[in-house]
């Protein structure tokens, strides 16, 4: 209620200032109910705060996550919250960028992604007609073959995840990482279970081809173009402004080491000014330890011949240190060192290395074996706490190995073969 001679605030006042524009969508987001439409919310924000600077959803994200609301709601009210703000974010100030610079190899790859999901939504759209007869088999082959294409953006997002994310958390920007990463990982799913209803054995009659295109198909290709809208709209531009030249170069250098999706850059980049020293070769130094020595070179040499791969992880929970083995099993990019391991997985399996780690630094255990099938390969994957010989808790080592092969050898090979 207003005091004698108090003015009343303005709308315009209110939306145009930073903060009451920020505290306003928070509160709007917090209010939105479960199955709330998108249309509604969206109307009501645009009422509300007409043109919203990219940076200032980040920074309503990141309050969310640090106030302590659970990760699966801020997930849940992402998707509401970005459908409504689309196309109501302000982009005016957002740096333009060289061909070859990683922000435009995303974006190019993401035009790529959009001119799949094109085909497919027109494939969807074909008439009832076109689903039965001779004709039904190709239309399912050729569904197959563009949601193959689409499961290259797995690179796309793990370039985000290993490279991109370290940095934006190096700027004290963790909670839209974390949320974007859990969108990545419901993206994955949504595409897994589309082609494996397009793989499911049985008769495709048109009724069912309709039915797995709702339940399936279209969702996934939903989440591709949710995606780059909440990359183009919130995340790139903001990490445009937040890192430096140098970190953008570190990037490009180390994007070879992940691949790229639906899209080869023919332009190279480098910025101006900006030198970064190579990796020393190791070539010199020796290492002296009680059972022998070698030089570092030799060490290197040894580290990246072992048939596993290793990760160490110090006492303060940060990537240590990587080998670089021919074959690695999962991705790892010199963007990590120094990051805290818990930004090194899905927002879904964090609460597994809290445990881990916890367990190990308490003593309640020395070593945790885990085993998945992943592409065709049985990985073996295990993780054991690094002590001094005093008992104190150093860090904790993981390693991982393919052990497809190892696991058909029967028998005795007493010959040599070097097969």
């Amino acid at each position: 209620m207003l005091q004698r001679g108090e003015k009343p605030t303005k709308m315009s006042e209110l939306i145009n200032n930073s903060k009451s524009r920020k505290d306003l969508l928070k509160h709007m987001i917090l209010q939105l109910p479960e199955g709330v439409a998108p249309e509604a919310v969206r109307a009501r924000m645009i009422e509300l705060l007409t043109k919203i600077p990219y940076g200032e959803v980040v920074e309503v994200e990141q309050e969310l996550i640090s106030e302590g609301l659970p990760e699966s709601e801020v997930l849940r009210l992402c998707d509401i919250h970005s459908q409504a703000l689309e196309g109501r974010i302000d982009l005016s100030g957002m740096k333009i960028v060289a061909p070859g610079h990683p922000v435009d190899t995303f974006k190019r790859e993401n035009r790529e992604l959009e001119r799949v999901v094109g085909e497919l939504q027109g494939l969807f759209a074909r008439p009832e007609s076109e689903l039965s007869g001779p004709g039904k088999e190709s239309h399912v082959n050729a569904l197959k073959s563009l949601f193959n294409k689409l499961m290259d953006v797995d690179k796309h997002y793990r370039r985000k995840e290993n490279l991109l994310f370290p940095f934006l958390e190096s700027y004290g920007i963790t909670g839209p990482p974390k949320v974007m990463w859990g969108k990545h990982d419901e993206t994955r799913d949504l595409l897994k279970n589309a082609i494996d209803a397009l793989n499911m054995p049985g008769d495709y009659t048109p009724e069912m081809i309709r039915m797995k295109v709702d339940l399936y198909l279209d969702p996934a290709t939903r989440a591709i173009t949710d995606m780059i809208m909440k990359e183009e709209e919130i995340l790139l531009p903001m990490t445009l402004d937040k890192l430096s030249e140098t970190d953008w170069y570190e990037i490009y250098r180390q994007t070879n080491e992940i691949g790229f999706c639906l899209y080869d850059p023919t332009d190279t980049w480098k910025p101006q000014g900006v030198e970064i020293a190579e990796v020393s070769s190791a070539k010199e130094g020796t290492i002296s330890l009680p059972s022998g020595k070698f030089t570092s070179e030799e060490l290197l040499a040894i580290l990246n011949m072992l048939p596993v791969d290793i990760t160490f992880v110090d006492r303060n929970d940060k990537v240590k240190y990587f080998s670089q083995g021919k074959e690695r099993i999962f991705d790892r990019n010199r963007a990590i060192l120094g990051r805290d391991v818990r930004m090194c997985h899905p927002p879904s399996s964090v609460h597994v290395v809290d445990q881990i780690i916890g367990d190990f630094k308490s003593g309640i255990a020395d070593r945790a074996p885990f085993w998945i099938q992943m592409g065709g390969k049985f990985i073996h994957i295990e993780y054991f706490a690094l002590r001094n010989e005093q008992g104190e808790y150093l860090g904790t080592l993981e390693m991982s190995q393919d052990l497809t092969e190892k696991r058909k050898i029967s028998g005795d090979q007493r010959l040599i073969s070097y097969k």
